[in-house]
């Protein structure tokens, strides 16, 4: 019994070590043949005609986007060098963009600027020149010595367009009377108020025809002197001087009016010697509107007013032609 019972138990020893063996040699043999087997390449390995399609298309869609990818660097590269030669033009242009305010004509106490438009705008200048010398000072119409002429014109353009640094309301008719500090001057006696719009007419005429033998009166005044000096009658003469003047001093814009500040450069030039001319050009302004019509000029110096509207009529038209004339010659 004894026997069998070991006989049985190396029976079993023997068959589990053979099944152990076995699966050692499976095991090797496996590992073997993973050693054997060759890696091959995705290309190389076999595939079947629709890998091998999907794969070329791949390539061909490379090779567009690739040759885009150089027609477009070629075409930007081309652009700047484009963008390069304009800059230069432009650096090298020889004449600068036209100043809007090369042509633009102010009124006195004003100054152009140019608006972000690009267009030409007179405003009140932001400041006058300091003036330290004394014969630079005036006198305005309100017995005011002021340090310069351009603080007179500049304080009135303050007002005159409603400024908040406008100091007084009033300058708004504010004008030079004339040169020099505010001093007493001498009255004007009626007698000589009587007289002096002869005396004046007679300055006119002369300084007129001192002009025209300069040669420094446009042809259409020259012709009007010339004429008036072959004529016998004083009041054509006086007409043709006083329409002149008056036409003169009827500044920009040409409003058929003389203000008041334009009578300064007739006004304060005569002051020194002539102490008669402030109250003559005051009882000019009939009205005391601070302008003087050609009709109110014509009654101050006793002539009549009919003839002197047609003339001055004349003048004009006269002296826009001249000065297109002009314009288009010197284009």
């Amino acid at each position: 019994m004894r026997k069998f019972i070991f006989v049985v138990l190396l029976i079993g020893v023997l068959l589990a070590v053979d099944v152990n063996g076995q699966q050692k040699r499976r095991k090797r043999v496996r590992h073997e043949r993973r050693k054997e087997t060759p890696v091959v390449p995705f290309l190389e390995q076999p595939a079947d005609s629709e890998t091998e399609t999907d794969v070329f298309q791949l390539l061909e869609k490379d090779e567009a986007a690739e040759a885009a990818r150089a027609d477009l660097e070629a075409k930007l590269k081309a652009l700047e060098e484009a963008e390069g030669i304009e800059q230069n033009e432009i650096d090298n242009l020889e004449e600068p963009l036209e100043d809007p305010c090369a042509t633009k004509r102010c009124g006195p106490g004003r100054e152009c600027i140019q608006t972000v438009q690009g267009r030409a705008r007179c405003v009140c200048m932001k400041a006058c020149p300091d003036e330290d010398d004394n014969r630079r000072r005036v006198c305005s119409n309100y017995n005011e010595t002021w340090t310069s002429d351009c603080e007179v014109y500049r304080s009135r353009c303050l007002c005159d367009e409603g400024s908040d640094e406008c100091t007084n309301p009033i300058n708004k008719h504010l004008h030079i009377d004339y040169y020099g500090e505010c001093r007493e001057m001498a009255s004007c006696s009626e007698e000589e108020m009587g007289d002096f719009p002869r005396r004046m007419r007679d300055w006119l005429f002369n300084v007129m025809r001192e002009l025209a033998d300069r040669r420094e009166l446009s042809p259409h005044f020259f012709n009007l002197e010339r004429e008036a000096e072959k004529s016998s009658n004083e009041s054509s003469r006086a007409a043709v001087a006083a329409v002149w003047k008056w036409c003169d001093l009827d500044g920009h814009p040409h409003d058929r009016v003389v203000s008041r500040h334009e009578l300064f450069p007739i006004r304060a030039p005569l002051m020194a010697m002539e102490h008669c001319i402030a109250p003559f050009l005051d009882e000019c302004d009939v009205d005391n509107d601070h302008r003087i019509t050609l009709k109110e000029w014509g009654h101050c110096l006793q002539l009549p007013t009919d003839e002197l509207e047609e003339k001055c009529d004349d003048v004009r038209n006269a002296n826009e032609n001249y000065a297109a004339t002009a314009g288009e010659e010197e284009v």
